[in-house]
């Protein structure tokens, strides 16, 4: 199945909303779990495709804007969560070999970032390492 710039747009959206998840996950956001965030969007997210969002600018930028977002109005990570596994689940041909596998070098860096993987950081990361598994 052929990913549509929509399909696509999705998928950045609901990565912002899983990386969001692993960054709250011990109860708060670090400003080093962020700039993480900004950091690996800046150097690896932006070269994964060409799709770009209705404004024209890089697809990839939407994980920056929904994770800003949430930051704001803080949905709880357990919900964001879900909502990253419901678009894998309806959307798995967005997900390249590359995209899991930058999804899963970004998720273990925003966990890394502060004071090393805590408890919860651990079980989130083991959740998404099984769901990218079937």
């Amino acid at each position: 199945m052929k990913n549509t710039p929509k399909t696509m747009n999705g998928l950045y959206q609901n990565l912002g909303r899983l990386f969001y998840a692993v960054a709250i996950s011990d109860g708060s956001v670090h400003v080093k779990e962020w700039d993480k965030v900004k950091e690996i969007v800046k150097e690896d997210w932006l070269y994964v495709d060409d799709f770009t969002d209705r404004y024209g600018t890089d697809a990839a930028n939407q994980i920056e804007i929904v994770f800003d977002w949430l930051l704001e109005y803080e949905k709880t990570g357990a919900e964001c969560f879900e909502e990253f596994k419901e678009f894998y689940q309806e959307h798995p041909h967005a997900f390249s070999e590359e995209i899991i596998s930058l999804t899963k070098k970004t998720a273990n860096a925003i966990a890394d970032a502060f004071s090393g993987k805590n408890k919860a950081e651990l079980v989130l990361l083991a959740k998404l390492q099984l769901l990218l598994k079937e």
